[in-house]
């Protein structure tokens, strides 16, 4: 995907967000979110917003501490999230192609920016559903590109950073696949990090699999996994430690 592609769903992800946040009420619950309602969704969802944009349009090259939320509520936090998110979107939208960075997982990207433009539109997308789910009714559509890509930056990025859960004692693999788009990656498991590669292996003891946009909510931890086959410790250790 295309960095302007990246940009586009941000805008229009989190403009989705403010909107079911506000019909669900904030003091609903977020089901997807144990124990948060939805004023909490904003403020997260808020401080992320503006903690990506100030790295960016600082060009901060150190590592930046995420900041505690603001105890806003009401009318004012609704405006406050809907104005950091307008404000991210302007920053990214404007910021120079060569910019220098500090970013926070290794998943492959071809710069510091592409960085940014994809984890916020994941970060927004995930936290839409969110929304959408304490609103009740259907849920937006995720294409099944954009799916797959978030797929690859949560197995190729989050869980190669150190502090992924997912280890085992003795190696282990395992094959993620999306069933409707010809797309799959193969987890090894050990003492250290997970080590993911682009592509399915036959010699995978266990599987998750299904729809690209099923699977990616289900990694997300925010629907059940389709179809999960094989070791079944294997696949009980990963639903309870794959958390992010």
């Amino acid at each position: 995907m295309e960095t302007a592609d990246f940009l586009q769903i941000l805008d229009r992800e989190g403009r989705a967000l403010g909107a079911a946040a506000l019909e669900a009420g904030l003091d609903a619950e977020v089901p997807t979110c144990p124990g948060w309602r939805v004023r909490d969704l904003l403020r997260h969802t808020g401080t992320v917003h503006r903690w990506a944009s100030g790295i960016v349009a600082d060009a901060t090259t150190a590592p930046h501490p995420f900041p505690d939320p603001p105890a806003l509520d009401g009318t004012e936090l609704t405006t406050w999230y809907r104005d950091g998110h307008r404000r991210l979107v302007d920053t990214l939208g404007s910021a120079p192609r060569n910019l220098t960075c500090w970013t926070f997982h290794p998943a492959p990207v071809p710069s510091p920016l592409a960085f940014w433009l994809r984890r916020q539109a994941h970060e927004t997308t995930v936290h839409r559903y969110d929304a959408e789910a304490a609103r009740g009714g259907p849920a937006s559509p995720i294409t099944s590109d954009f799916a797959v890509d978030g797929i690859d930056e949560l197995l190729r990025g989050f869980h190669a950073r150190s502090r992924s859960r997912l280890r085992t004692e003795e190696p282990k693999v395992v094959r993620v696949r999306a069933l409707d788009a010809d797309a799959a990656w193969t987890v090894r498991l050990s003492p250290q990090p997970p080590v993911t590669e682009p592509g399915a292996l036959s010699e995978a003891t266990a599987e998750l699999a299904g729809p690209a946009d099923e699977l990616y909510l289900a990694l997300w931890n925010r629907k059940p996994v389709p179809k999960a086959t094989g070791d079944l410790e294997l696949i009980h250790l990963w639903r309870t430690n794959s958390g992010i």
